[in-house]
């Protein structure tokens, strides 16, 4: 079983590689500092649920309790570096790690302080560096206010100005106090300055006006001109990419089932900057129990939502555990520990589709034109001077078939289906027919029609190569076991 994982992972791969052959080749070292935030993908994490990495700091934990610490630190997220990093994500958001009374960092006690069921702050800076040399930013929340009562600021009694209410065992801060304000733009540009860090979540943001926000934010980027500064929060502040719980909402109603009114899927994409994209939110139900609830297969339905929000203009932002279909109501049944053990199929097609996405910047950010959009039949491209893509996403409960003309796509070319390996080329009619099966995504790469695919076939030859190694090596190992019994016996 984990060979024939193996060789259809290879053929994946190698047909991926050829697929680009000859594309625009990876930014270099001075492009990744001049990436923009729409070229990046978010996987978003909670430090205790992760990965348990360090046995030292598990006191008063208990695994079968969800709502206490269940044991995840700094040690497990550098332990797991090689995981995350396979998937493609290039920015790591890894929640609130302040001192906190709940496991989630809900409850923080402290803006400077780092909580201890994680790790150390030179843990923590560990995993920073073992990150960006990988590639890869580490993004950490910071909120603006409901903290816990054990709060430092809030047992200070030089600060009981400061607070504003006290609601559902949280600590309101006043955030139109400019002592306020001052400290909290020192706190956040502090640790920014201390751990040099990606980026930052700015996040409880009731109560803070537009002004006070972009003042923040300036100060942060003061800090360092390639930070990433959002919220998970709506706000008209001068965030990299915006947020909008509604368009959530849209992606996730538009592919729990099938056939589903897909109309505003092109809403997120009016405004000036990039959205967040999404269909789980750590704050909110899973989509595996959304789409469960509607009777259909999770796994199948988050291909299709994978599948889409990868190709789509926007910032994609996937919670850890979406990608092995975690299931739950609300938080802690959202929070599961992380199953390490589980079938990886779903972990190996964000892995493919990413690797795409990392390979093409014309995946990224290239120019995006609608061609179909009808009740979950999605057609689109994605244009620059350099390449071409056409996106097919079929989240209908029959095959569709749609057809191309030259104008769209150009004389004497070519489709090379990248997931499902389909070739398309122009027929008798004159277009270019593209059909796909019932719940699928293709990717295909528009490239001039030079005939065969010479690089493809060598590549998929050498699969067919070692897969018959492998099957002679089994053969012989079965006769000289025999014989080795006969002789025994």
């Amino acid at each position: 079983m984990k060979f024939k994982k193996w060789i259809s992972g290879t053929a994946a791969s190698l047909l991926i590689a050829t697929s680009l052959f000859g594309a625009t080749p990876l930014a270099q070292a001075d492009e990744v500092q001049k990436r923009t935030i729409a070229e990046e993908s978010i996987y978003d994490l909670l430090v205790d649920r992760f990965f348990n990495g360090a046995g030292e700091n598990d006191y008063d934990t208990n695994t079968k309790d969800p709502a206490k610490f269940a044991g995840g630190d700094f040690r497990g997220l550098q332990d797991k570096i090689t995981f995350i990093g396979d998937m493609g994500f290039s920015i790591i958001s890894i929640g609130t790690i302040f001192d906190t009374d709940k496991y989630d960092g809900s409850m923080p006690t402290s803006y400077t302080a780092l909580e201890e069921h994680f790790g150390t702050a030179e843990e923590f800076q560990s995993v920073v560096e073992a990150y960006r040399a990988k590639k890869m930013s580490i993004m950490i929340d910071f909120p603006l206010s409901n903290v816990s009562p054990n709060h430092e600021w809030a047992k200070d009694p030089a600060k009981q100005s400061w607070i504003t209410s006290s609601n559902d065992g949280q600590v309101q801060w006043d955030l139109a106090n400019e002592e306020v304000q001052a400290a909290l733009i020192e706190a956040a540009s502090d640790f920014v300055t201390t751990y040099d860090i990606g980026g930052v979540r700015l996040t409880n943001l009731d109560g803070a006006n537009t002004e006070f926000v972009n003042t923040m934010i300036e100060a942060l980027k003061d800090t360092k001109e390639s930070l990433y500064v959002i919220s998970n929060e709506e706000s008209d502040a001068n965030f990299d990419a915006t947020f909008s719980q509604e368009t959530a909402d849209i992606y996730r109603n538009i592919f729990k089932n099938v056939d589903m009114d897909s109309a505003k899927l092109m809403e997120p994409f009016s405004g000036e900057k990039p959205m967040q994209i999404m269909v789980d939110t750590l704050s909110t139900h899973r989509f595996t129990f959304d789409s469960a609830n509607e009777n259909m297969f999770p796994p199948t339905r988050l291909k299709m939502a994978m599948g889409t929000l990868f190709m789509l203009p926007g910032v994609p932002v996937v919670q850890y555990g979406t990608e092995i279909a975690m299931n739950g109501d609300k938080a802690p049944d959202t929070h599961q520990f992380y199953n390490f053990k589980i079938d990886e199929e779903l972990i190996d097609y964000i892995e493919n589709l990413q690797t795409l996405r990392n390979k093409s910047a014309t995946l990224r950010n290239g120019e995006f034109e609608l061609i179909t959009n009808d009740n979950g039949l999605l057609v689109f491209t994605r244009t620059s001077d350099e390449e071409k893509w056409v996106i097919m996403v079929n989240n209908t409960s029959k095959t569709k078939r749609v057809d191309l003309t030259p104008e769209q796509l150009g004389d004497k070319k070519a489709l090379n289906g990248i997931l499902n390996e389909e070739k398309v080329r122009l027929n008798e009619k004159d277009v270019y027919p593209i059909i796909l099966d019932r719940e699928m995504v293709e990717i295909y790469q528009v490239k001039d029609d030079e005939g065969l695919n010479i690089p493809y076939m060598v590549a998929l030859g050498l699969v067919y190569v070692l897969f018959i190694g492998f099957v002679i090596v089994i053969i012989k190992r079965g006769k000289k076991r025999r014989q080795e019994q006969d002789t025994a016996q």
